[in-house]
């Protein structure tokens, strides 16, 4: 995925991760600053994905948004 996609629309990206993952805290948005790699990261502490799996839902994320 194109990291600079999620920086690129981040405003957008924010609540639609909300709506997407209900778990993920606005102190877990804030903290991303636009980076896949931590959503990665967050996603897989709060839904207990795998590192390649979160990595796949991320992308899927993307691709449903037309974020390409």
């Amino acid at each position: 995925m194109n990291q600079d996609i999620i920086q690129g629309k981040w405003h957008e990206v924010k609540g639609k991760l909300k709506q997407k993952w209900g778990q993920l805290t606005d102190d877990d948005i804030d903290q991303m600053r636009g980076s896949s790699e931590e959503l990665q990261g967050v996603l897989q502490k709060r839904y207990g994905y795998e590192k390649d799996i979160a990595k796949k839902h991320i992308d899927d994320f993307v691709k449903e948004n037309n974020w390409r």
